[in-house]
């Protein structure tokens, strides 16, 4: 199974998991009115969006190069991450808002029993879905399937805290509840803000990172006919990079032996290096 098929089964497991807590949580945290609970309802909503988009994204981005995307649609995912964090942003700022309205209005907390076993079923998914998910990525090595295993074990964490908040409120510690619904929001939004920044790092063309640029320049050192490179650039497709470069050789080599020389270093940068989608090699005699 090739890795757009992976991902879009993880990303169909996934809604189907989150739509089924979020269902959950929403008819009990609202009935109970536990803001760790509604925290986490809106947690899980955002993790339906998240899978409702990593899925589109996987569509768009999976689609070859096109006369009007001629570097393919690799970025889609990234835009579609973008969407996802601003909502994640809004969210964690209206779960603190009603946490300190509950405080201050000190509306009743419901706590019960059926509490402490939602969080345990979601406990129970999340982990699952984590370990599928991250096994996946260590033989897919896509990044969306490694922004979910991440996602499905932050949220692992975040219920884990709901479930002491729900049984502290048991034995009258309703401050704890309120603290906790607070705590998840902010841990939204720092995820969030991660996410906006690795998004917008890709769509504003950051640089590649040194250690795979260090990957590519180990690959030509290997080659002796290279006398010398420079004019080296990196543009983001998607979670890859197309690259391009200059390279100096022998100005009495053939121009069939001096392209030759390039053409392997391209082939062997794409073999070994999967971040590279494309290189672009010129050559210059020295």
């Amino acid at each position: 199974m090739d890795r757009y098929k992976e991902t879009n089964k993880a990303s169909i497991l996934g809604l189907v998991g989150n739509l089924f807590l979020l269902t959950l949580k929403g008819i009990i945290g609202f009935i109970s009115n536990s803001q760790s609970m509604i925290a986490d309802f809106f947690n899980s909503f955002g993790d339906v969006f998240s899978s409702l988009m990593t899925f589109i994204g996987n569509r768009i981005s999976s689609k070859e190069a096109d006369e009007d995307h001629n570097l393919g649609h690799g970025k889609a995912e990234y835009i579609f991450s973008f969407l996802i964090s601003i909502i994640m942003l809004i969210t964690s700022f209206l779960i603190i808002k009603g946490a300190i309205n509950t405080y201050i209005h000190k509306d009743k907390i419901d706590f019960s029993i059926t509490l402490i076993i939602v969080c345990v079923i979601t406990i129970i998914t999340k982990l699952s879905l984590y370990l599928y998910t991250k096994s996946l990525y260590k033989r897919q090595h896509n990044i969306l399937l490694e922004a979910n295993s991440k996602d499905h074990r932050n949220d692992c964490f975040i219920t884990t805290l709901t479930l002491i908040s729900s049984i502290m409120g048991i034995y009258g510690y309703r401050i704890v509840d309120i603290i906790g619904g607070i705590i998840i929001s902010i841990w939204i939004a720092f995820t969030a803000i991660k996410i906006f920044k690795n998004s917008y790092d890709v769509l504003m063309d950051k640089a590649m990172g040194k250690e795979t640029k260090d990957k590519v320049y180990s690959i030509i050192k290997r080659h002796d006919e290279v006398k010398k490179v420079n004019h080296f650039n990196a543009t983001p497709v998607g979670y890859r990079y197309q690259i391009s470069f200059t390279i100096f050789v022998d100005g009495n080599l053939t121009t069939f032996e001096s392209h030759e020389i390039a053409n392997n270093l391209e082939r062997e940068i794409e073999k070994e290096i999967p971040e590279i989608y494309l290189t672009v090699i010129h050559v210059n005699p020295e």
